[in-house]
């Protein structure tokens, strides 16, 4: 296998395939949709072609700054929440040595901040990089998130009194809007190094701007080849390539057909823990997209075969509303096989001089067979191996495959509206200029 597989096999022993071909039409017309730029949100579509127009000077410049601060740093500090993070810790958590905290390495080692409000967390970093050379990427294009705004205000004053004013500004880098905020306003006055997230991008789509590549080119991966996979996920998803053999129309036309007959849950699994962060970013792009008006799929997700000792239960035997899609990886990078032992105490010989990887896909297949044998619908996404190109491929097919289907649910896939509802509240209680009114009514609420 050299290529993405979408495999509907196990979906259609539960909802018929007739179910899922009935959606053939719509959701061509959705992808048409968005590529003719004419459906809700069309101004937030420039991500759609972007793997396939990235500059080579913007690509070379972003390598650049990574390697200058690979050179300079012992930690980098990336601080941004939602789609600012998301996407590049999926692609860094996925391609690198899953114990490389402790691994010896060249590069530095990537932490996150601004995605929670937690003072623990914020207190623990400060004191890891105490005693650590670093830089900051901080990713934001209004600067005023709450979230990233506090890190960074808490990080920035450390790394000032840390090493002066003048040299924090040449660690720390800016990727924000073209020309008006309060970060982009900042990074002029400091005279950081900055990049631009493009003002039609939307957050979770912005893995392949600068937003996800510089974090990932400072990890030390290859972004050419990211992007070159994502740039033959682009045309092989395209709306001149027929419905039987799109595979991004095929998933999206299973997700709705799913959900007109009940399902109501998504949940993504993963054999292998290199994947986690994907699923987290893969939740985000399809919550935030298709979560509205009262309509959309939730989606969730499982790491097995860890989570079969905790959820597996339910999936197997709870209530019928939820469905899964598997992606599963073809070969595993490294080799280990199962030694014999004599005694025999664990009673696992009769796996003796199997590979690991052997034994866990048929733990996948197992468990799917179970799974649909107790009406679990079930669909398998297959990716030959965990690499640069794989990765961007996967990521791009997600992102087309997600607009596809939210246009076919009849929502606009780019906008986020419900977002703010707890912001505002936020503002409130913590007395934020413009929101003290709303702030007395929620206390009284609280209080009752």
């Amino acid at each position: 296998m050299d290529k993405l597989l979408v495999n509907l096999k196990n979906l259609y022993e539960i909802v018929p395939q007739e179910k899922v071909t009935a959606f053939n039409e719509r959701v061509s017309k959705s992808l048409e949709l968005a590529n003719s730029r004419t459906g809700k949100g069309s101004e937030f579509l420039g991500w759609l072609n972007l793997p396939s127009s990235i500059s080579t000077s913007m690509l070379t410049d972003i390598e650049e700054t990574a390697s200058k601060i690979r050179g300079s740093s012992q930690v980098v500090v990336v601080i941004g929440i939602g789609g600012s993070y998301l996407g590049a810790k999926a692609v860094i958590e996925a391609l690198s040595h899953t114990f490389a905290a402790y691994n010896d390495t060249e590069n530095p080692s990537i932490v996150f901040a601004g995605h929670n409000i937690c003072e623990d967390y914020h207190s623990e970093l400060i004191q890891f990089l105490e005693k650590r050379s670093y830089s900051i990427v901080v990713i934001s294009k209004s600067g005023t998130t709450t979230e990233p705004a506090i890190a960074f205000r808490l990080l920035k004053q450390h790394l000032e009194s840390k090493v002066g004013k003048a040299e924090a500004s040449k660690r720390i880098v800016a990727i924000t809007d073209q020309s008006k905020g309060a970060l982009r306003k900042l990074a002029t006055q400091e005279g950081y190094k900055t990049f631009v997230i493009p003002d039609d991008v939307g957050g979770r789509y912005s893995v392949l701007t600068p937003v996800g590549l510089l974090p990932i080119a400072i990890a030390g991966f290859n972004i050419r080849t990211l992007v070159s996979g994502a740039v033959d996920a682009e045309k092989d998803n395209g709306p001149s390539v027929p419905f039987a053999n799109n595979n991004a129309q095929i998933y999206a036309a299973a997700r709705n057909a799913l959900y007109s007959e009940g399902f109501r849950v998504e949940i993504m699994v993963n054999y292998t823990p290199k994947l986690h962060f994907l699923t987290e970013w893969w939740k985000q792009l399809y919550g935030e997209s298709e979560g509205k008006e009262n309509k959309g799929i939730f989606p969730a997700g499982v790491d097995f075969t860890t989570d079969l000792h905790s959820l597996g239960q339910y999936i197997q035997e709870g209530e019928r509303f939820l469905f899964e899609t598997v992606v599963s990886v073809g070969n595993s990078k490294n080799k280990l096989t199962i030694p014999t032992d004599d005694a025999n105490l664990d009673e696992l010989n009769y796996i003796a001089g199997k590979r690991l990887s052997e034994v866990n896909r048929m733990a996948q297949i197992g468990t799917t067979l179970a799974h649909v044998d107790g009406k679990v619908p079930n669909i398998l996404i297959q990716i030959p191996k965990i690499s640069e190109y794989w990765i961007g491929y996967l990521m791009y097919f997600f992102e087309i495959a997600c607009a596809v289907s939210g246009y076919t649910l009849g929502v606009n896939p780019f906008d986020q509206p419900g977002v703010e509802a707890y912001k505002k509240n936020m503002f409130a209680l913590l007395g934020k200029e413009g929101f003290q009114s709303q702030g007395e009514a929620l206390k009284k609420r609280i209080e009752k």
